[in-house]
This record gives C-alpha cells, structure tokens and sequence, in this order.
C-alpha cells in the first residue's frame, strides 16, 4: 500500500507550483482531484507546441510534466452552484491546494476559513508570489520575476564584461519547482501532526520566501561577507576546479570537492606537485588562485578527447561527467537502468510518456498509476451525488464543462 493511500487532495491550483505539489502527493498515493475551468481548464494545457495528441485530444507537453495521477472536473465556481459543488468536495477532502491570488477565493466561500469551519481537519494549502501579507501579497507572482527578485538571475549566466555576461534565467521554473516540492513536504507535516491532534492547518507558501530559502549556500556567503555573490558563469563560488573543460572534442565537467581529490587529480594529470604547493593544496587556497589554476588545467584537459579523460577520472574516483542534452540525458543508460522513462494510459488522452517520480521507498517506485486527466474526464464519477438531470442541466448552463 502507498504511503498515502486513503487521502483525498482537492486541487484547485493551475499552472505549476501547485500541481507539481499534488502530482506528488498523488505518486504517494493520494486521490488527487483537479477542479479547473469550465471550456479552457489548467492554463499550461494551452502551452504548446510541443504537443501531446491522441485522436481529437489535444494537451501541450508542459500540460503532461505536472499533472500526472489526478482526476479531472470542470467546475465553474464562480458561480453560486458551482462555488456549493467545490465546497461539498471540500467538506470530504482531506487536503485542498489553491494558488489564486490573496483573497480570491472569499468571495466564493472557498477560503481556509470558511472550508475548515465547516471540515476542521482540512489541510488548506495556499501558494502565492509574496506570501499572505506584507507588501507585496497583492502581487501576482510569476517565475521568471520570483527569480529575477530573488537573487537567482544574478548568480546565474557569465560575469559582466564577457561576451554573453549577464543575469539569466534558470533554464526550469526552479522556483516554482521548489515550492511545490516545500508545499508538499508542508502538507506531509501538517497530515502528521493532524493524526495526533485531528486538527487541520493552514499553510502560507510563497515563491519569494521559496527561492530565497533556495539560494542556499549564496545566501550564506552574502550574509557572512556582506557582499554580493559575483555570477561564475560555470563555475563555483567556493570549491575549485569545479567546473567544465573543454577537451580536445566536447567539454566534460570535473566537479573536486576536497583535497583529497584534488590530489589525485593533480597525479592523474601528471602535477602531484600541486598537492603539495601551499597556492593549491587547501580549497581555500585553490579559490584564492583560480585565475592560476583553472587556465594549468585546462591546458593539460584539452590534449586529450572527452572519452578518454572520463575514463580516467571515473577510475580515480574523481567525480566528472558530460555535458548531455536532455534527449541524451534521458536516454543515458543510468537513466534506462532506473527506469525513469514511464508510460500511463487507459484515459481520455490515451497513452502517454513521461518523466516518473524520482522517490523510491522499500525498493517500489511512487508512480501514479492514472496518466495526466482530460479536461472534466471524471465528471459523473467526481459528481456522483449529483442526479444526471441535474448533471445535464449544469453542463447545459455551463456550471460544469
């Protein structure tokens, strides 16, 4: 049995933070229920190309990333009827993930304090830009501004003054990303506390708070210095070489991470003498002198093919790698070998590939079974107290998609 079999998740959000949250919880067995809009649904089964197709179906591949496991209903709570059919699955959820704007869901009774007066043990899940309060909280919140906000763009991309130097974006919603995955393990807390207190929580996620929590050890480095960390293009703020090269046919990356390993490295690339050099014995040292360092290793890394150097690294135990694309990465037979590759089907959108879950417990992957949901797919199982007259009239009236 998955961990969290039995535990119904009403998932009100759209886009990315929120469903990569509930795609989570429903690889850990949860019921995962998504209440979209009526005609148009999550706002990324809109962005493509590229596409996912199956007959006259059609979702953008971004759609298919984040959606797995879930359930589909297309309800219309904006209005009085359809606001009463989300508050009755509300009232048999154990969980609910929103990601409306502060204050967006009040007016249709859909806020925490509504929903857990009248189901105590719910779990009320908001995600937003800034948070609940401050002043910001009226703010919407996008990635690429959380990033540029947060700090992320001026570590990411090459120092100013080279060709290309700037801030840049992370290639992946990282912040997004993030606090789905701070959401969940929020979700998980409060879901074990209430199995002690059988109370309920309410919990407040911004992005903002997210990707500064994210910035990690760059954020300790500005508070200790005081100063801003530079962007090292590829490289690393505090461990040298850590970095890619460039051998005689395509860069690899040798990643040292102490001294012990740069001693093997320096032997292996015919310089123990280094080791013993006060320059570049110590981490600190080697940081003190990258601009002598990296330019000695490279000189000596691109004499000889890729291949070859992974080779003999991988051999000495010093961590190296290629640069993979994401086909090939995907492809990389670590990566067969683990099966990360998965196929769902059985759905309105037939059968479809996907990146599974990453979490492994007792040796069984937490994949969910169900492939990411149609646009209102389970209506009639979702609305099952609901007459199919009735069924019939809401969708005549546009209620219910």
């Amino acid at each position: 049995m998955k961990p969290l079999a039995g535990i119904r998740v009403l998932d009100l959000s759209r886009v990315l933070a929120g469903p990569w949250a509930t795609q989570t919880l429903a690889d850990l067995g949860a019921e995962v229920i998504k209440v979209e809009q009526p005609g148009s649904g999550d706002d990324t089964r809109h962005w493509g190309p590229p596409w996912h197709e199956a007959g006259d179906e059609r979702v953008a591949a971004y759609y298919v990333a984040a959606n797995r496991g879930k359930r589909s209903v297309a309800v219309d709570f904006s209005t009085p009827e359809g606001a009463a059919l989300v508050r009755k699955m509300a009232g048999d959820a154990d969980v609910l993930v929103e990601n409306f704007r502060v204050g967006g869901l009040k007016k249709f009774g859909l806020d925490s304090v509504t929903l857990r007066a009248a189901n105590p043990r719910l779990i009320y899940a908001s995600i937003t830009g800034f948070g609940q309060d401050g002043p910001y909280a009226a703010r919407a919140g996008y990635d690429y501004i959380i990033q540029a906000m947060g700090g992320l763009m001026s570590l990411t991309g090459l120092p100013d003054g080279e060709p290309g130097g700037g801030p840049m974006r992370v290639g992946v919603a990282v912040a997004d990303l993030f606090t789905g995955m701070y959401t969940a393990n929020a979700i998980l807390a409060a879901l074990h506390r209430r199995a002690t207190t059988g109370e309920g929580a309410t919990i407040d996620m911004a992005l903002f708070d997210t990707q500064l929590a994210m910035l990690a050890n760059q954020a300790s480095n500005a508070i200790v210095s005081g100063k801003d960390p530079g962007r090292q293009g590829a490289g690393h703020p505090n461990i040298v070489p850590y970095q890619p090269f460039e051998a005689a046919d395509q860069p690899i990356i040798i990643a040292v991470g102490n001294d012990r390993q740069f001693a093997k490295l320096a032997a292996l690339l015919g310089r123990g003498q280094w080791a013993e050099d006060a320059d570049y014995a110590t981490n600190a040292a080697r940081v003190a002198n990258r601009e002598l360092l990296v330019p000695m290793i490279a000189a000596i890394i691109v004499a000889r093919p890729a291949a070859d150097w992974l080779a003999m690294l991988d051999e000495a135990g010093i961590p190296a790698g290629p640069i993979n694309g994401v086909t090939k990465a995907l492809a990389d037979p670590q990566a067969v070998h683990r099966g990360v590759r998965i196929r769902a089907g059985g759905g309105q959108l037939g059968n479809v590939e996907m990146v599974g879950s990453p979490i492994r417990i007792d040796g069984e992957r937490q994949d969910a079974a169900l492939p990411p949901p149609g646009l209102g797919e389970h209506r009639e199982a979702l609305l099952e107290w609901v007459s199919a007259d009735e069924l019939a009239r809401l969708r005549g009236t546009g209620v219910i998609g």
